[in-house]
């Protein structure tokens, strides 16, 4: 007997396994009833019978191996897809959703071969049905993965919108605290709750910017007149305040007047100087230069240390990376998003951010049209 036909005859005994494997994927399938258990079963049958019935070519067979067969573009989503979004929001992890298609593909083959008596002449057939399978888990992978992405995303964004209000009511006590005069004891306390607050703020906005590019929204900015000159040199003062046991060095030449998000540039900044205290060299100096051109301005970050090597180089700007912690206290902080996002702020203004290391220093530069 042919696969397909044997697939379409014996549909619900094959259903019937399905439902028994689903039903033990738990805590998932716990308050899941038989329909959804079953879910789209049925659905992704029947179109791996009408695959493997239908005329494939070499090339057709060689991307349906790599889950890359080709859909129509009127196409609906898949019953293969719409069951792995149903199952991502029953709870169903991905390991349990591949299971399903493991325990599925060893059953219709042995019934398939217990109702040819153990003859399976056609080999061609358990070869086509493995690729159709294939092809679906791949499609339920692909969407399975969107949804749990997309659901991580929106509770980030939660998370960090309903933070904000609870963290500020701590700042302003503290820095009320601060301005009571209550003795040296409160002061440090006061001092300590501000320092530590304004911390989690910073690593409460990269986790706001990261979430929001992952959700397509890019980085928001708001273009104005500035002069990067000055709103620079304040804030290389600020970081000099802030690590007194380092040299920053800030030279500015040319015109640094344009149109851009000051503030976002100033977060470019103190992340750049930030990771050149981190993983620099302590007995050198940071240097700071900012340079106009014609067409853009081009802020430079250089320190000394150890050398970058090429591939580390490729993965500086991916997001949730730190680099060689060295033992470094201060280096440890952080979730590894500042030039993550520091290359997003660039990219807002139609601008670059790149990285260079050798013998003489590791360079970063940022690149802003006017």
């Amino acid at each position: 007997m042919r696969l397909a036909d044997f697939i379409l005859r014996d549909m619900e005994p094959i259903l019937k396994a399905w439902d028994a494997f689903a039903a033990i994927q738990l805590p998932a399938a716990e308050h899941l009833d038989r329909r959804a258990l079953r879910d789209h079963a049925r659905e992704i049958l029947q179109a791996v019978a009408r695959d493997i019935s239908r005329a494939q070519s070499r090339e057709e067979q060689a991307l349906k191996s790599k889950g890359q067969a080709p859909v129509a573009m009127s196409a609906p989503d898949t019953a293969a897809e719409t069951h792995a979004l149903l199952r991502a929001q029953s709870g169903f992890d991905i390991n349990q959703l591949a299971a399903e298609y493991r325990a599925l593909r060893a059953s219709v083959l042995r019934l398939w071969r217990d109702a040819c008596a153990g003859e399976v002449t056609d080999l061609d057939d358990a070869i086509r049905f493995d690729e159709a399978i294939d092809q679906a888990l791949c499609e339920s992978i692909a969407f399975f993965s969107e949804e749990v992405d997309q659901g991580r995303n929106l509770f980030l964004g939660m998370l960090g919108h309903d933070m904000r209000n609870p963290l500020n009511a701590i700042q302003m006590t503290a820095a009320y605290l601060g301005c009571l005069n209550a003795g040296e004891e409160v002061s440090v306390a006061a001092k300590r709750l501000i320092n530590s607050g304004a911390r989690m703020k910073a690593l409460l906005d990269d986790l706001t910017d990261f979430n929001r590019t992952k959700l397509g929204l890019g980085i928001p900015v708001t273009r104005d007149r500035v002069d990067l000159g000055e709103l620079f040199s304040n804030d290389v003062d600020q970081m000099q305040t802030v690590h007194p046991f380092r040299r920053i060095e800030f030279m500015v030449t040319g015109d640094v007047h344009g149109a851009w998000d000051g503030n976002r540039l100033r977060q470019v900044l103190a992340n750049l100087i930030t990771n050149a205290v981190r993983y620099g060299s302590n007995d050198t100096a940071i240097q700071v230069a900012l340079r106009g051109e014609p067409t853009q301005v081009v802020l430079e970050v250089r320190n000394q240390g150890t050398v970058i090597d090429a591939e580390t180089l490729d993965r500086m700007f991916d997001p949730l990376r730190r680099g060689d912690q060295t033992g470094s206290e201060e280096a440890a902080e952080g979730l590894g998003l500042g030039l993550y996002i520091s290359r997003e702020i660039a990219r807002a203004h139609g601008g670059s951010i790149d990285s260079t290391s050798d013998a003489s220093g590791t360079v970063f530069n940022v690149r802003v049209p006017r």
